[in-house]
């Protein structure tokens, strides 16, 4: 097998051109022709080589899927043939990885396949929630409206995922920054201090000597020090892999004082916004709790959801078992009861899921407030600490020379 690279004309007299992977030229022509394209060149396509670095590219970002399916709804919806618009989204789109996928779904779909089954064969681009969803668009006819819906929700995904990196990534720079000029100070700064204290004779300030004694201390013992912060980090990744391990940091995380309050509104928004995209599509209540638990991201969360999808296939609402566990607050719930009593469940955790959404704002602009003053004590704490020890002898520098 191979890709040919091929022209030609539709009925219309419309130009068209793409690339199928065949035996050889024949076999090329006779699948357009069953197509109605009259062929007028076909050319075998120079072979890629794929040179794949584990850790680097090949991942397909929600911005780019995004897009995508935007695009894809429109072209539906303005009644091009599915396999014509993968054919132009494919050539159009910057990502690669994206691209690759969907020329391989194109000729499967060419192929006689259905768009879901095609799906289904790339995972890592397209997950359970994308490919369900599509499912129900294609089993209702209304595909490019659930394209549409996906777009959408896609879209307030990307919006809460940035608002948790902001709260997150200043503190972290500022840690970042304070380690950095803490290891100069202790390792290159002190040090010459030190011998120049030594010189001079006399006994130093005890704060002089707690922080030379840790400059030699960090300076001699540098290698094994970043050996054992390695050891950690990769000790709690393995860790963080394994059931059980998962189920502990998760539920720390979640009790912790600060940061736990916004992941437990992260986690009701996003459950929330999912589980009413899934209904309002139509995909069954139990496949859609299996499909959230399974990109909840918690593994409490997870445990919690696949328990309410057990009390409901015994027959129970889905409100008394979300009850029964301590990560839905009790008005989530009530707002579910509501809502399974009125019949309209997606739009209630719809409401719901705009709620939490302005709530992750008032979380993460109360953690900034919070942090920023606490990192600002903590680090001039420390760096104060560190410049008044060095400058101790110095303001007795006098009476060590007398």
């Amino acid at each position: 097998m191979a890709n040919f690279k091929w022209t030609g004309k539709t009925r219309q007299g419309t130009m068209q051109k793409g690339v199928v992977v065949a035996k050889n030229k024949e076999e090329v022509i006779a699948l357009l022709r069953k197509q109605n394209i009259l062929v007028t060149s076909v050319q075998q396509a120079a072979t890629d080589i794929k040179i794949s670095i584990p850790g680097i590219g090949g991942r397909v970002k929600d911005k780019d899927l995004a897009v995508f399916t935007r695009q894809f709804a429109t072209m539906i919806d303005a009644g091009l043939p599915l396999v014509q618009c993968l054919e132009i989204l494919s050539t159009q789109t910057e990502n690669k990885s994206l691209a690759t996928a969907l020329k391989d779904i194109r000729q499967d779909v060419e192929s006689g396949a259905t768009f879901t089954d095609a799906l289904k064969k790339h995972p890592k681009v397209f997950n359970d929630l994308y490919v369900n969803m599509v499912a129900a668009g294609e089993a209702g006819g209304i595909l490019d409206t659930i394209l549409n819906r996906l777009a959408a929700y896609i879209e307030k995904a990307m919006k809460l995922k940035a608002k948790v990196k902001s709260a997150l990534v200043y503190p972290a720079v500022i840690i970042s920054v304070a380690v950095i000029v803490v290891a100069i100070l202790m390792i290159w700064v002190i040090p010459i201090f030190a011998q120049m204290f030594t010189g001079m004779g006399g006994t130093l300030p005890l704060p002089t000597r707690i922080v030379v004694g840790m400059s030699y201390s960090i300076k001699a013992n540098i290698i094994y020090m970043i050996i054992a912060i390695i050891f950690i980090i990769v000790g709690i990744r393995y860790f963080y892999k394994s059931e059980k391990g998962k189920r502990i940091i998760d539920a720390l995380l979640l009790k912790a004082p600060v940061i736990g309050i916004l992941i437990r509104k992260v986690a009701v928004a996003k459950f929330t916004r999912t589980m009413s995209t899934l209904l309002s599509s139509g995909v069954p209540i139990l496949d859609g709790l299996e499909i959230v638990s399974r990109t909840a991201g918690n593994k409490v969360v997870e445990e919690a959801l696949m328990n309410t999808r057990q009390s409901i296939s015994e027959g129970k609402t889905i409100a008394d078992p979300l009850g029964k566990t301590t990560v839905f607050p009790p008005m989530v719930v009530q707002m579910i009861s509501v809502g399974e009593a009125t019949g309209a469940l997606d739009a209630m955790l719809s409401k719901i899921a705009d709620f939490y959404d302005e709530e992750v704002d008032n979380a993460v602009a109360t953690l900034t407030s919070m942090l920023e003053p606490m990192l600002m004590v903590f680090l001039g704490v420390v760096i104060g600490f560190i410049v008044i020890a060095m400058y101790l002898p110095i303001f007795g520098m006098a009476s060590l020379i007398k």
